[in-house]
């Protein structure tokens, strides 16, 4: 198989795999060609750095073959779709000429497990290695790690990685053992602790060191050694198995807490050809992805915790409207708030608010008394907020009681565009 028909292989394989923020589109070519700007095919994703910048980079697998059998997957072993391997040099090579070529930042390499776990993390571990020692590469690397590897291949992995991921799969260890028995949670889970001591034991050997006494000659500091600078980050499964928007918070709330994650990624199940009897017939609604990330989002900077933001009886979160909102919906006892005098932690609670939206309002009202044209300097949809503040000249009353204010603020039904119906 030549280098391209791997690529197209390999790279088509590795888009079920959210764990670095790839972004999609469709295909909007009225020939049939790729067309000029096209970005339907896969192989370039997105991601951000530490810094914030968003960076382009190659999304491929290592290999699709699998030793595994793990039910979702369209990679497992008695898959039957098109197989195929690059070499150690073959990555690399590809690396560095789309790099040279400006079409990406860095590398996000995945692979299936061949031969052992060891060996596969070996291939792995040596693409970044031969990148960062042999050809300088300074772009962002995201390597996906196989828990069951020696912990030995996992600190090297952190020496030449930007960032590093462990997918946990599915929410729960009965989940795993039905549709994936040959991974192991606990060894995930015991990868993602070693992992989090290098990374903090990286960040602690960083840190300046206090001087007693100043030496007549100053020694330069060697810089300390980094390992996985941007954290590490794992992938969750939605909607193969039975578990409901409850316990995928919970379990993403246990994670961020014992394993200090950068993101827990949720992947909606894709039914794939020739599927087990014990998967689901259809896709759950995308939608449902997109309410996770919102209560994720809640989680990490809104101040909400994970149990807080599920009321429903069935567990699940609502697909009509935000998370956020439902919420204030459900506890209309705690609004409206003040916005001259309201503590941040509840102005976070305000339907419409952001965070950067709060941390200016806090920083207005340190000089003059808020008002309602305050609000629409700040470009917030005041639609959603004014039901729930107050402000001089301005009382929700009895708006916000009425039994029709959720049906109000749930966001119109899109019109389809001929293109979507075709």
């Amino acid at each position: 198989m030549n280098l391209v028909r791997k690529l197209a292989v390999l790279a088509d394989a590795a888009k079920y795999d959210a764990s670095c923020a790839s972004s999609g589109t469709s295909k909007r070519n009225s020939t049939g060609g790729r067309g000029i700007g096209s970005a339907e095919g896969a192989g370039i994703c997105h991601s951000y750095a530490p810094d914030g910048r968003c960076i382009s980079l190659l999304k491929i697998l290592l290999t699709n073959y699998c030793l595994y059998d793990c039910l979702y997957c369209i990679n497992r072993v008695t898959s039957n779709v098109p197989r195929a391997r690059f070499t150690v040099e073959e990555v690399v090579q590809l690396t560095l000429d789309f790099y040279r070529r400006n079409c990406i930042e860095g590398l996000f390499l995945s692979s299936g497990i061949i031969r052992s776990a060891d060996y596969t993390m070996e291939q792995v571990v040596e693409v970044a290695r031969v990148l960062r020692e042999v050809h300088d590469f300074r772009g962002y690397i995201h390597l996906k790690t196989i828990p069951e590897a020696s912990p030995e291949l996992l600190a090297r992995a952190g020496r030449y990685a930007d960032r590093l991921s462990i997918n946990i799969e599915l929410p729960t260890v009965e989940g795993l053992q039905a549709l994936a028995p040959e991974k192991d949670g606990q060894a995930i889970r015991r990868s993602m602790a070693r992992l989090r001591i290098h990374i903090e034991d990286a960040k602690e050997a960083a840190k300046p060191q206090a001087v007693t006494s100043q030496p007549a000659i100053k020694p330069r500091r060697a810089r300390a050694p980094s390992f996985a600078p941007a954290g590490q980050s794992t992938q969750m499964i939605v909607g193969a198995d039975a578990a409901d928007d409850r316990s995928i918070l919970t379990t993403s709330a246990r994670l961020y807490g014992a394993y200090r994650l950068k993101r827990v990624y949720y992947s909606a199940f894709s039914p794939i050809p020739d599927a087990p009897r014990a998967l689901p017939s259809k896709a759950p609604p995308l939608v449902r992805e997109h309410r996770l990330y919102q209560a994720d989002w809640l989680m990490r900077f809104y101040g909400f915790a994970h149990d807080e933001i599920i009321s429903a009886d069935n567990g699940m979160l609502a697909l009509d409207i935000d998370p956020k909102l439902a919420w204030a919906l459900a506890h209309r006892e705690r609004f409206p708030v003040d916005l001259n005098r309201a503590p941040k932690e509840m102005l976070l609670r305000v339907p419409g608010f952001g965070v950067n939206s709060v941390k200016r309002l806090l920083q207005a009202r340190c000089a003059r008394t808020l008002r309602v044209e305050d609000l629409s300097r700040l470009n917030v949809p005041l639609k959603n907020v004014l039901p729930f503040v107050t402000l001089p000249g301005h009382q929700p009353g009895a708006r916000l009681d009425a039994a029709d204010l959720a049906a109000r603020l749930r966001p119109a039904p899109v019109q389809q565009s001929l293109f979507e119906m075709a």
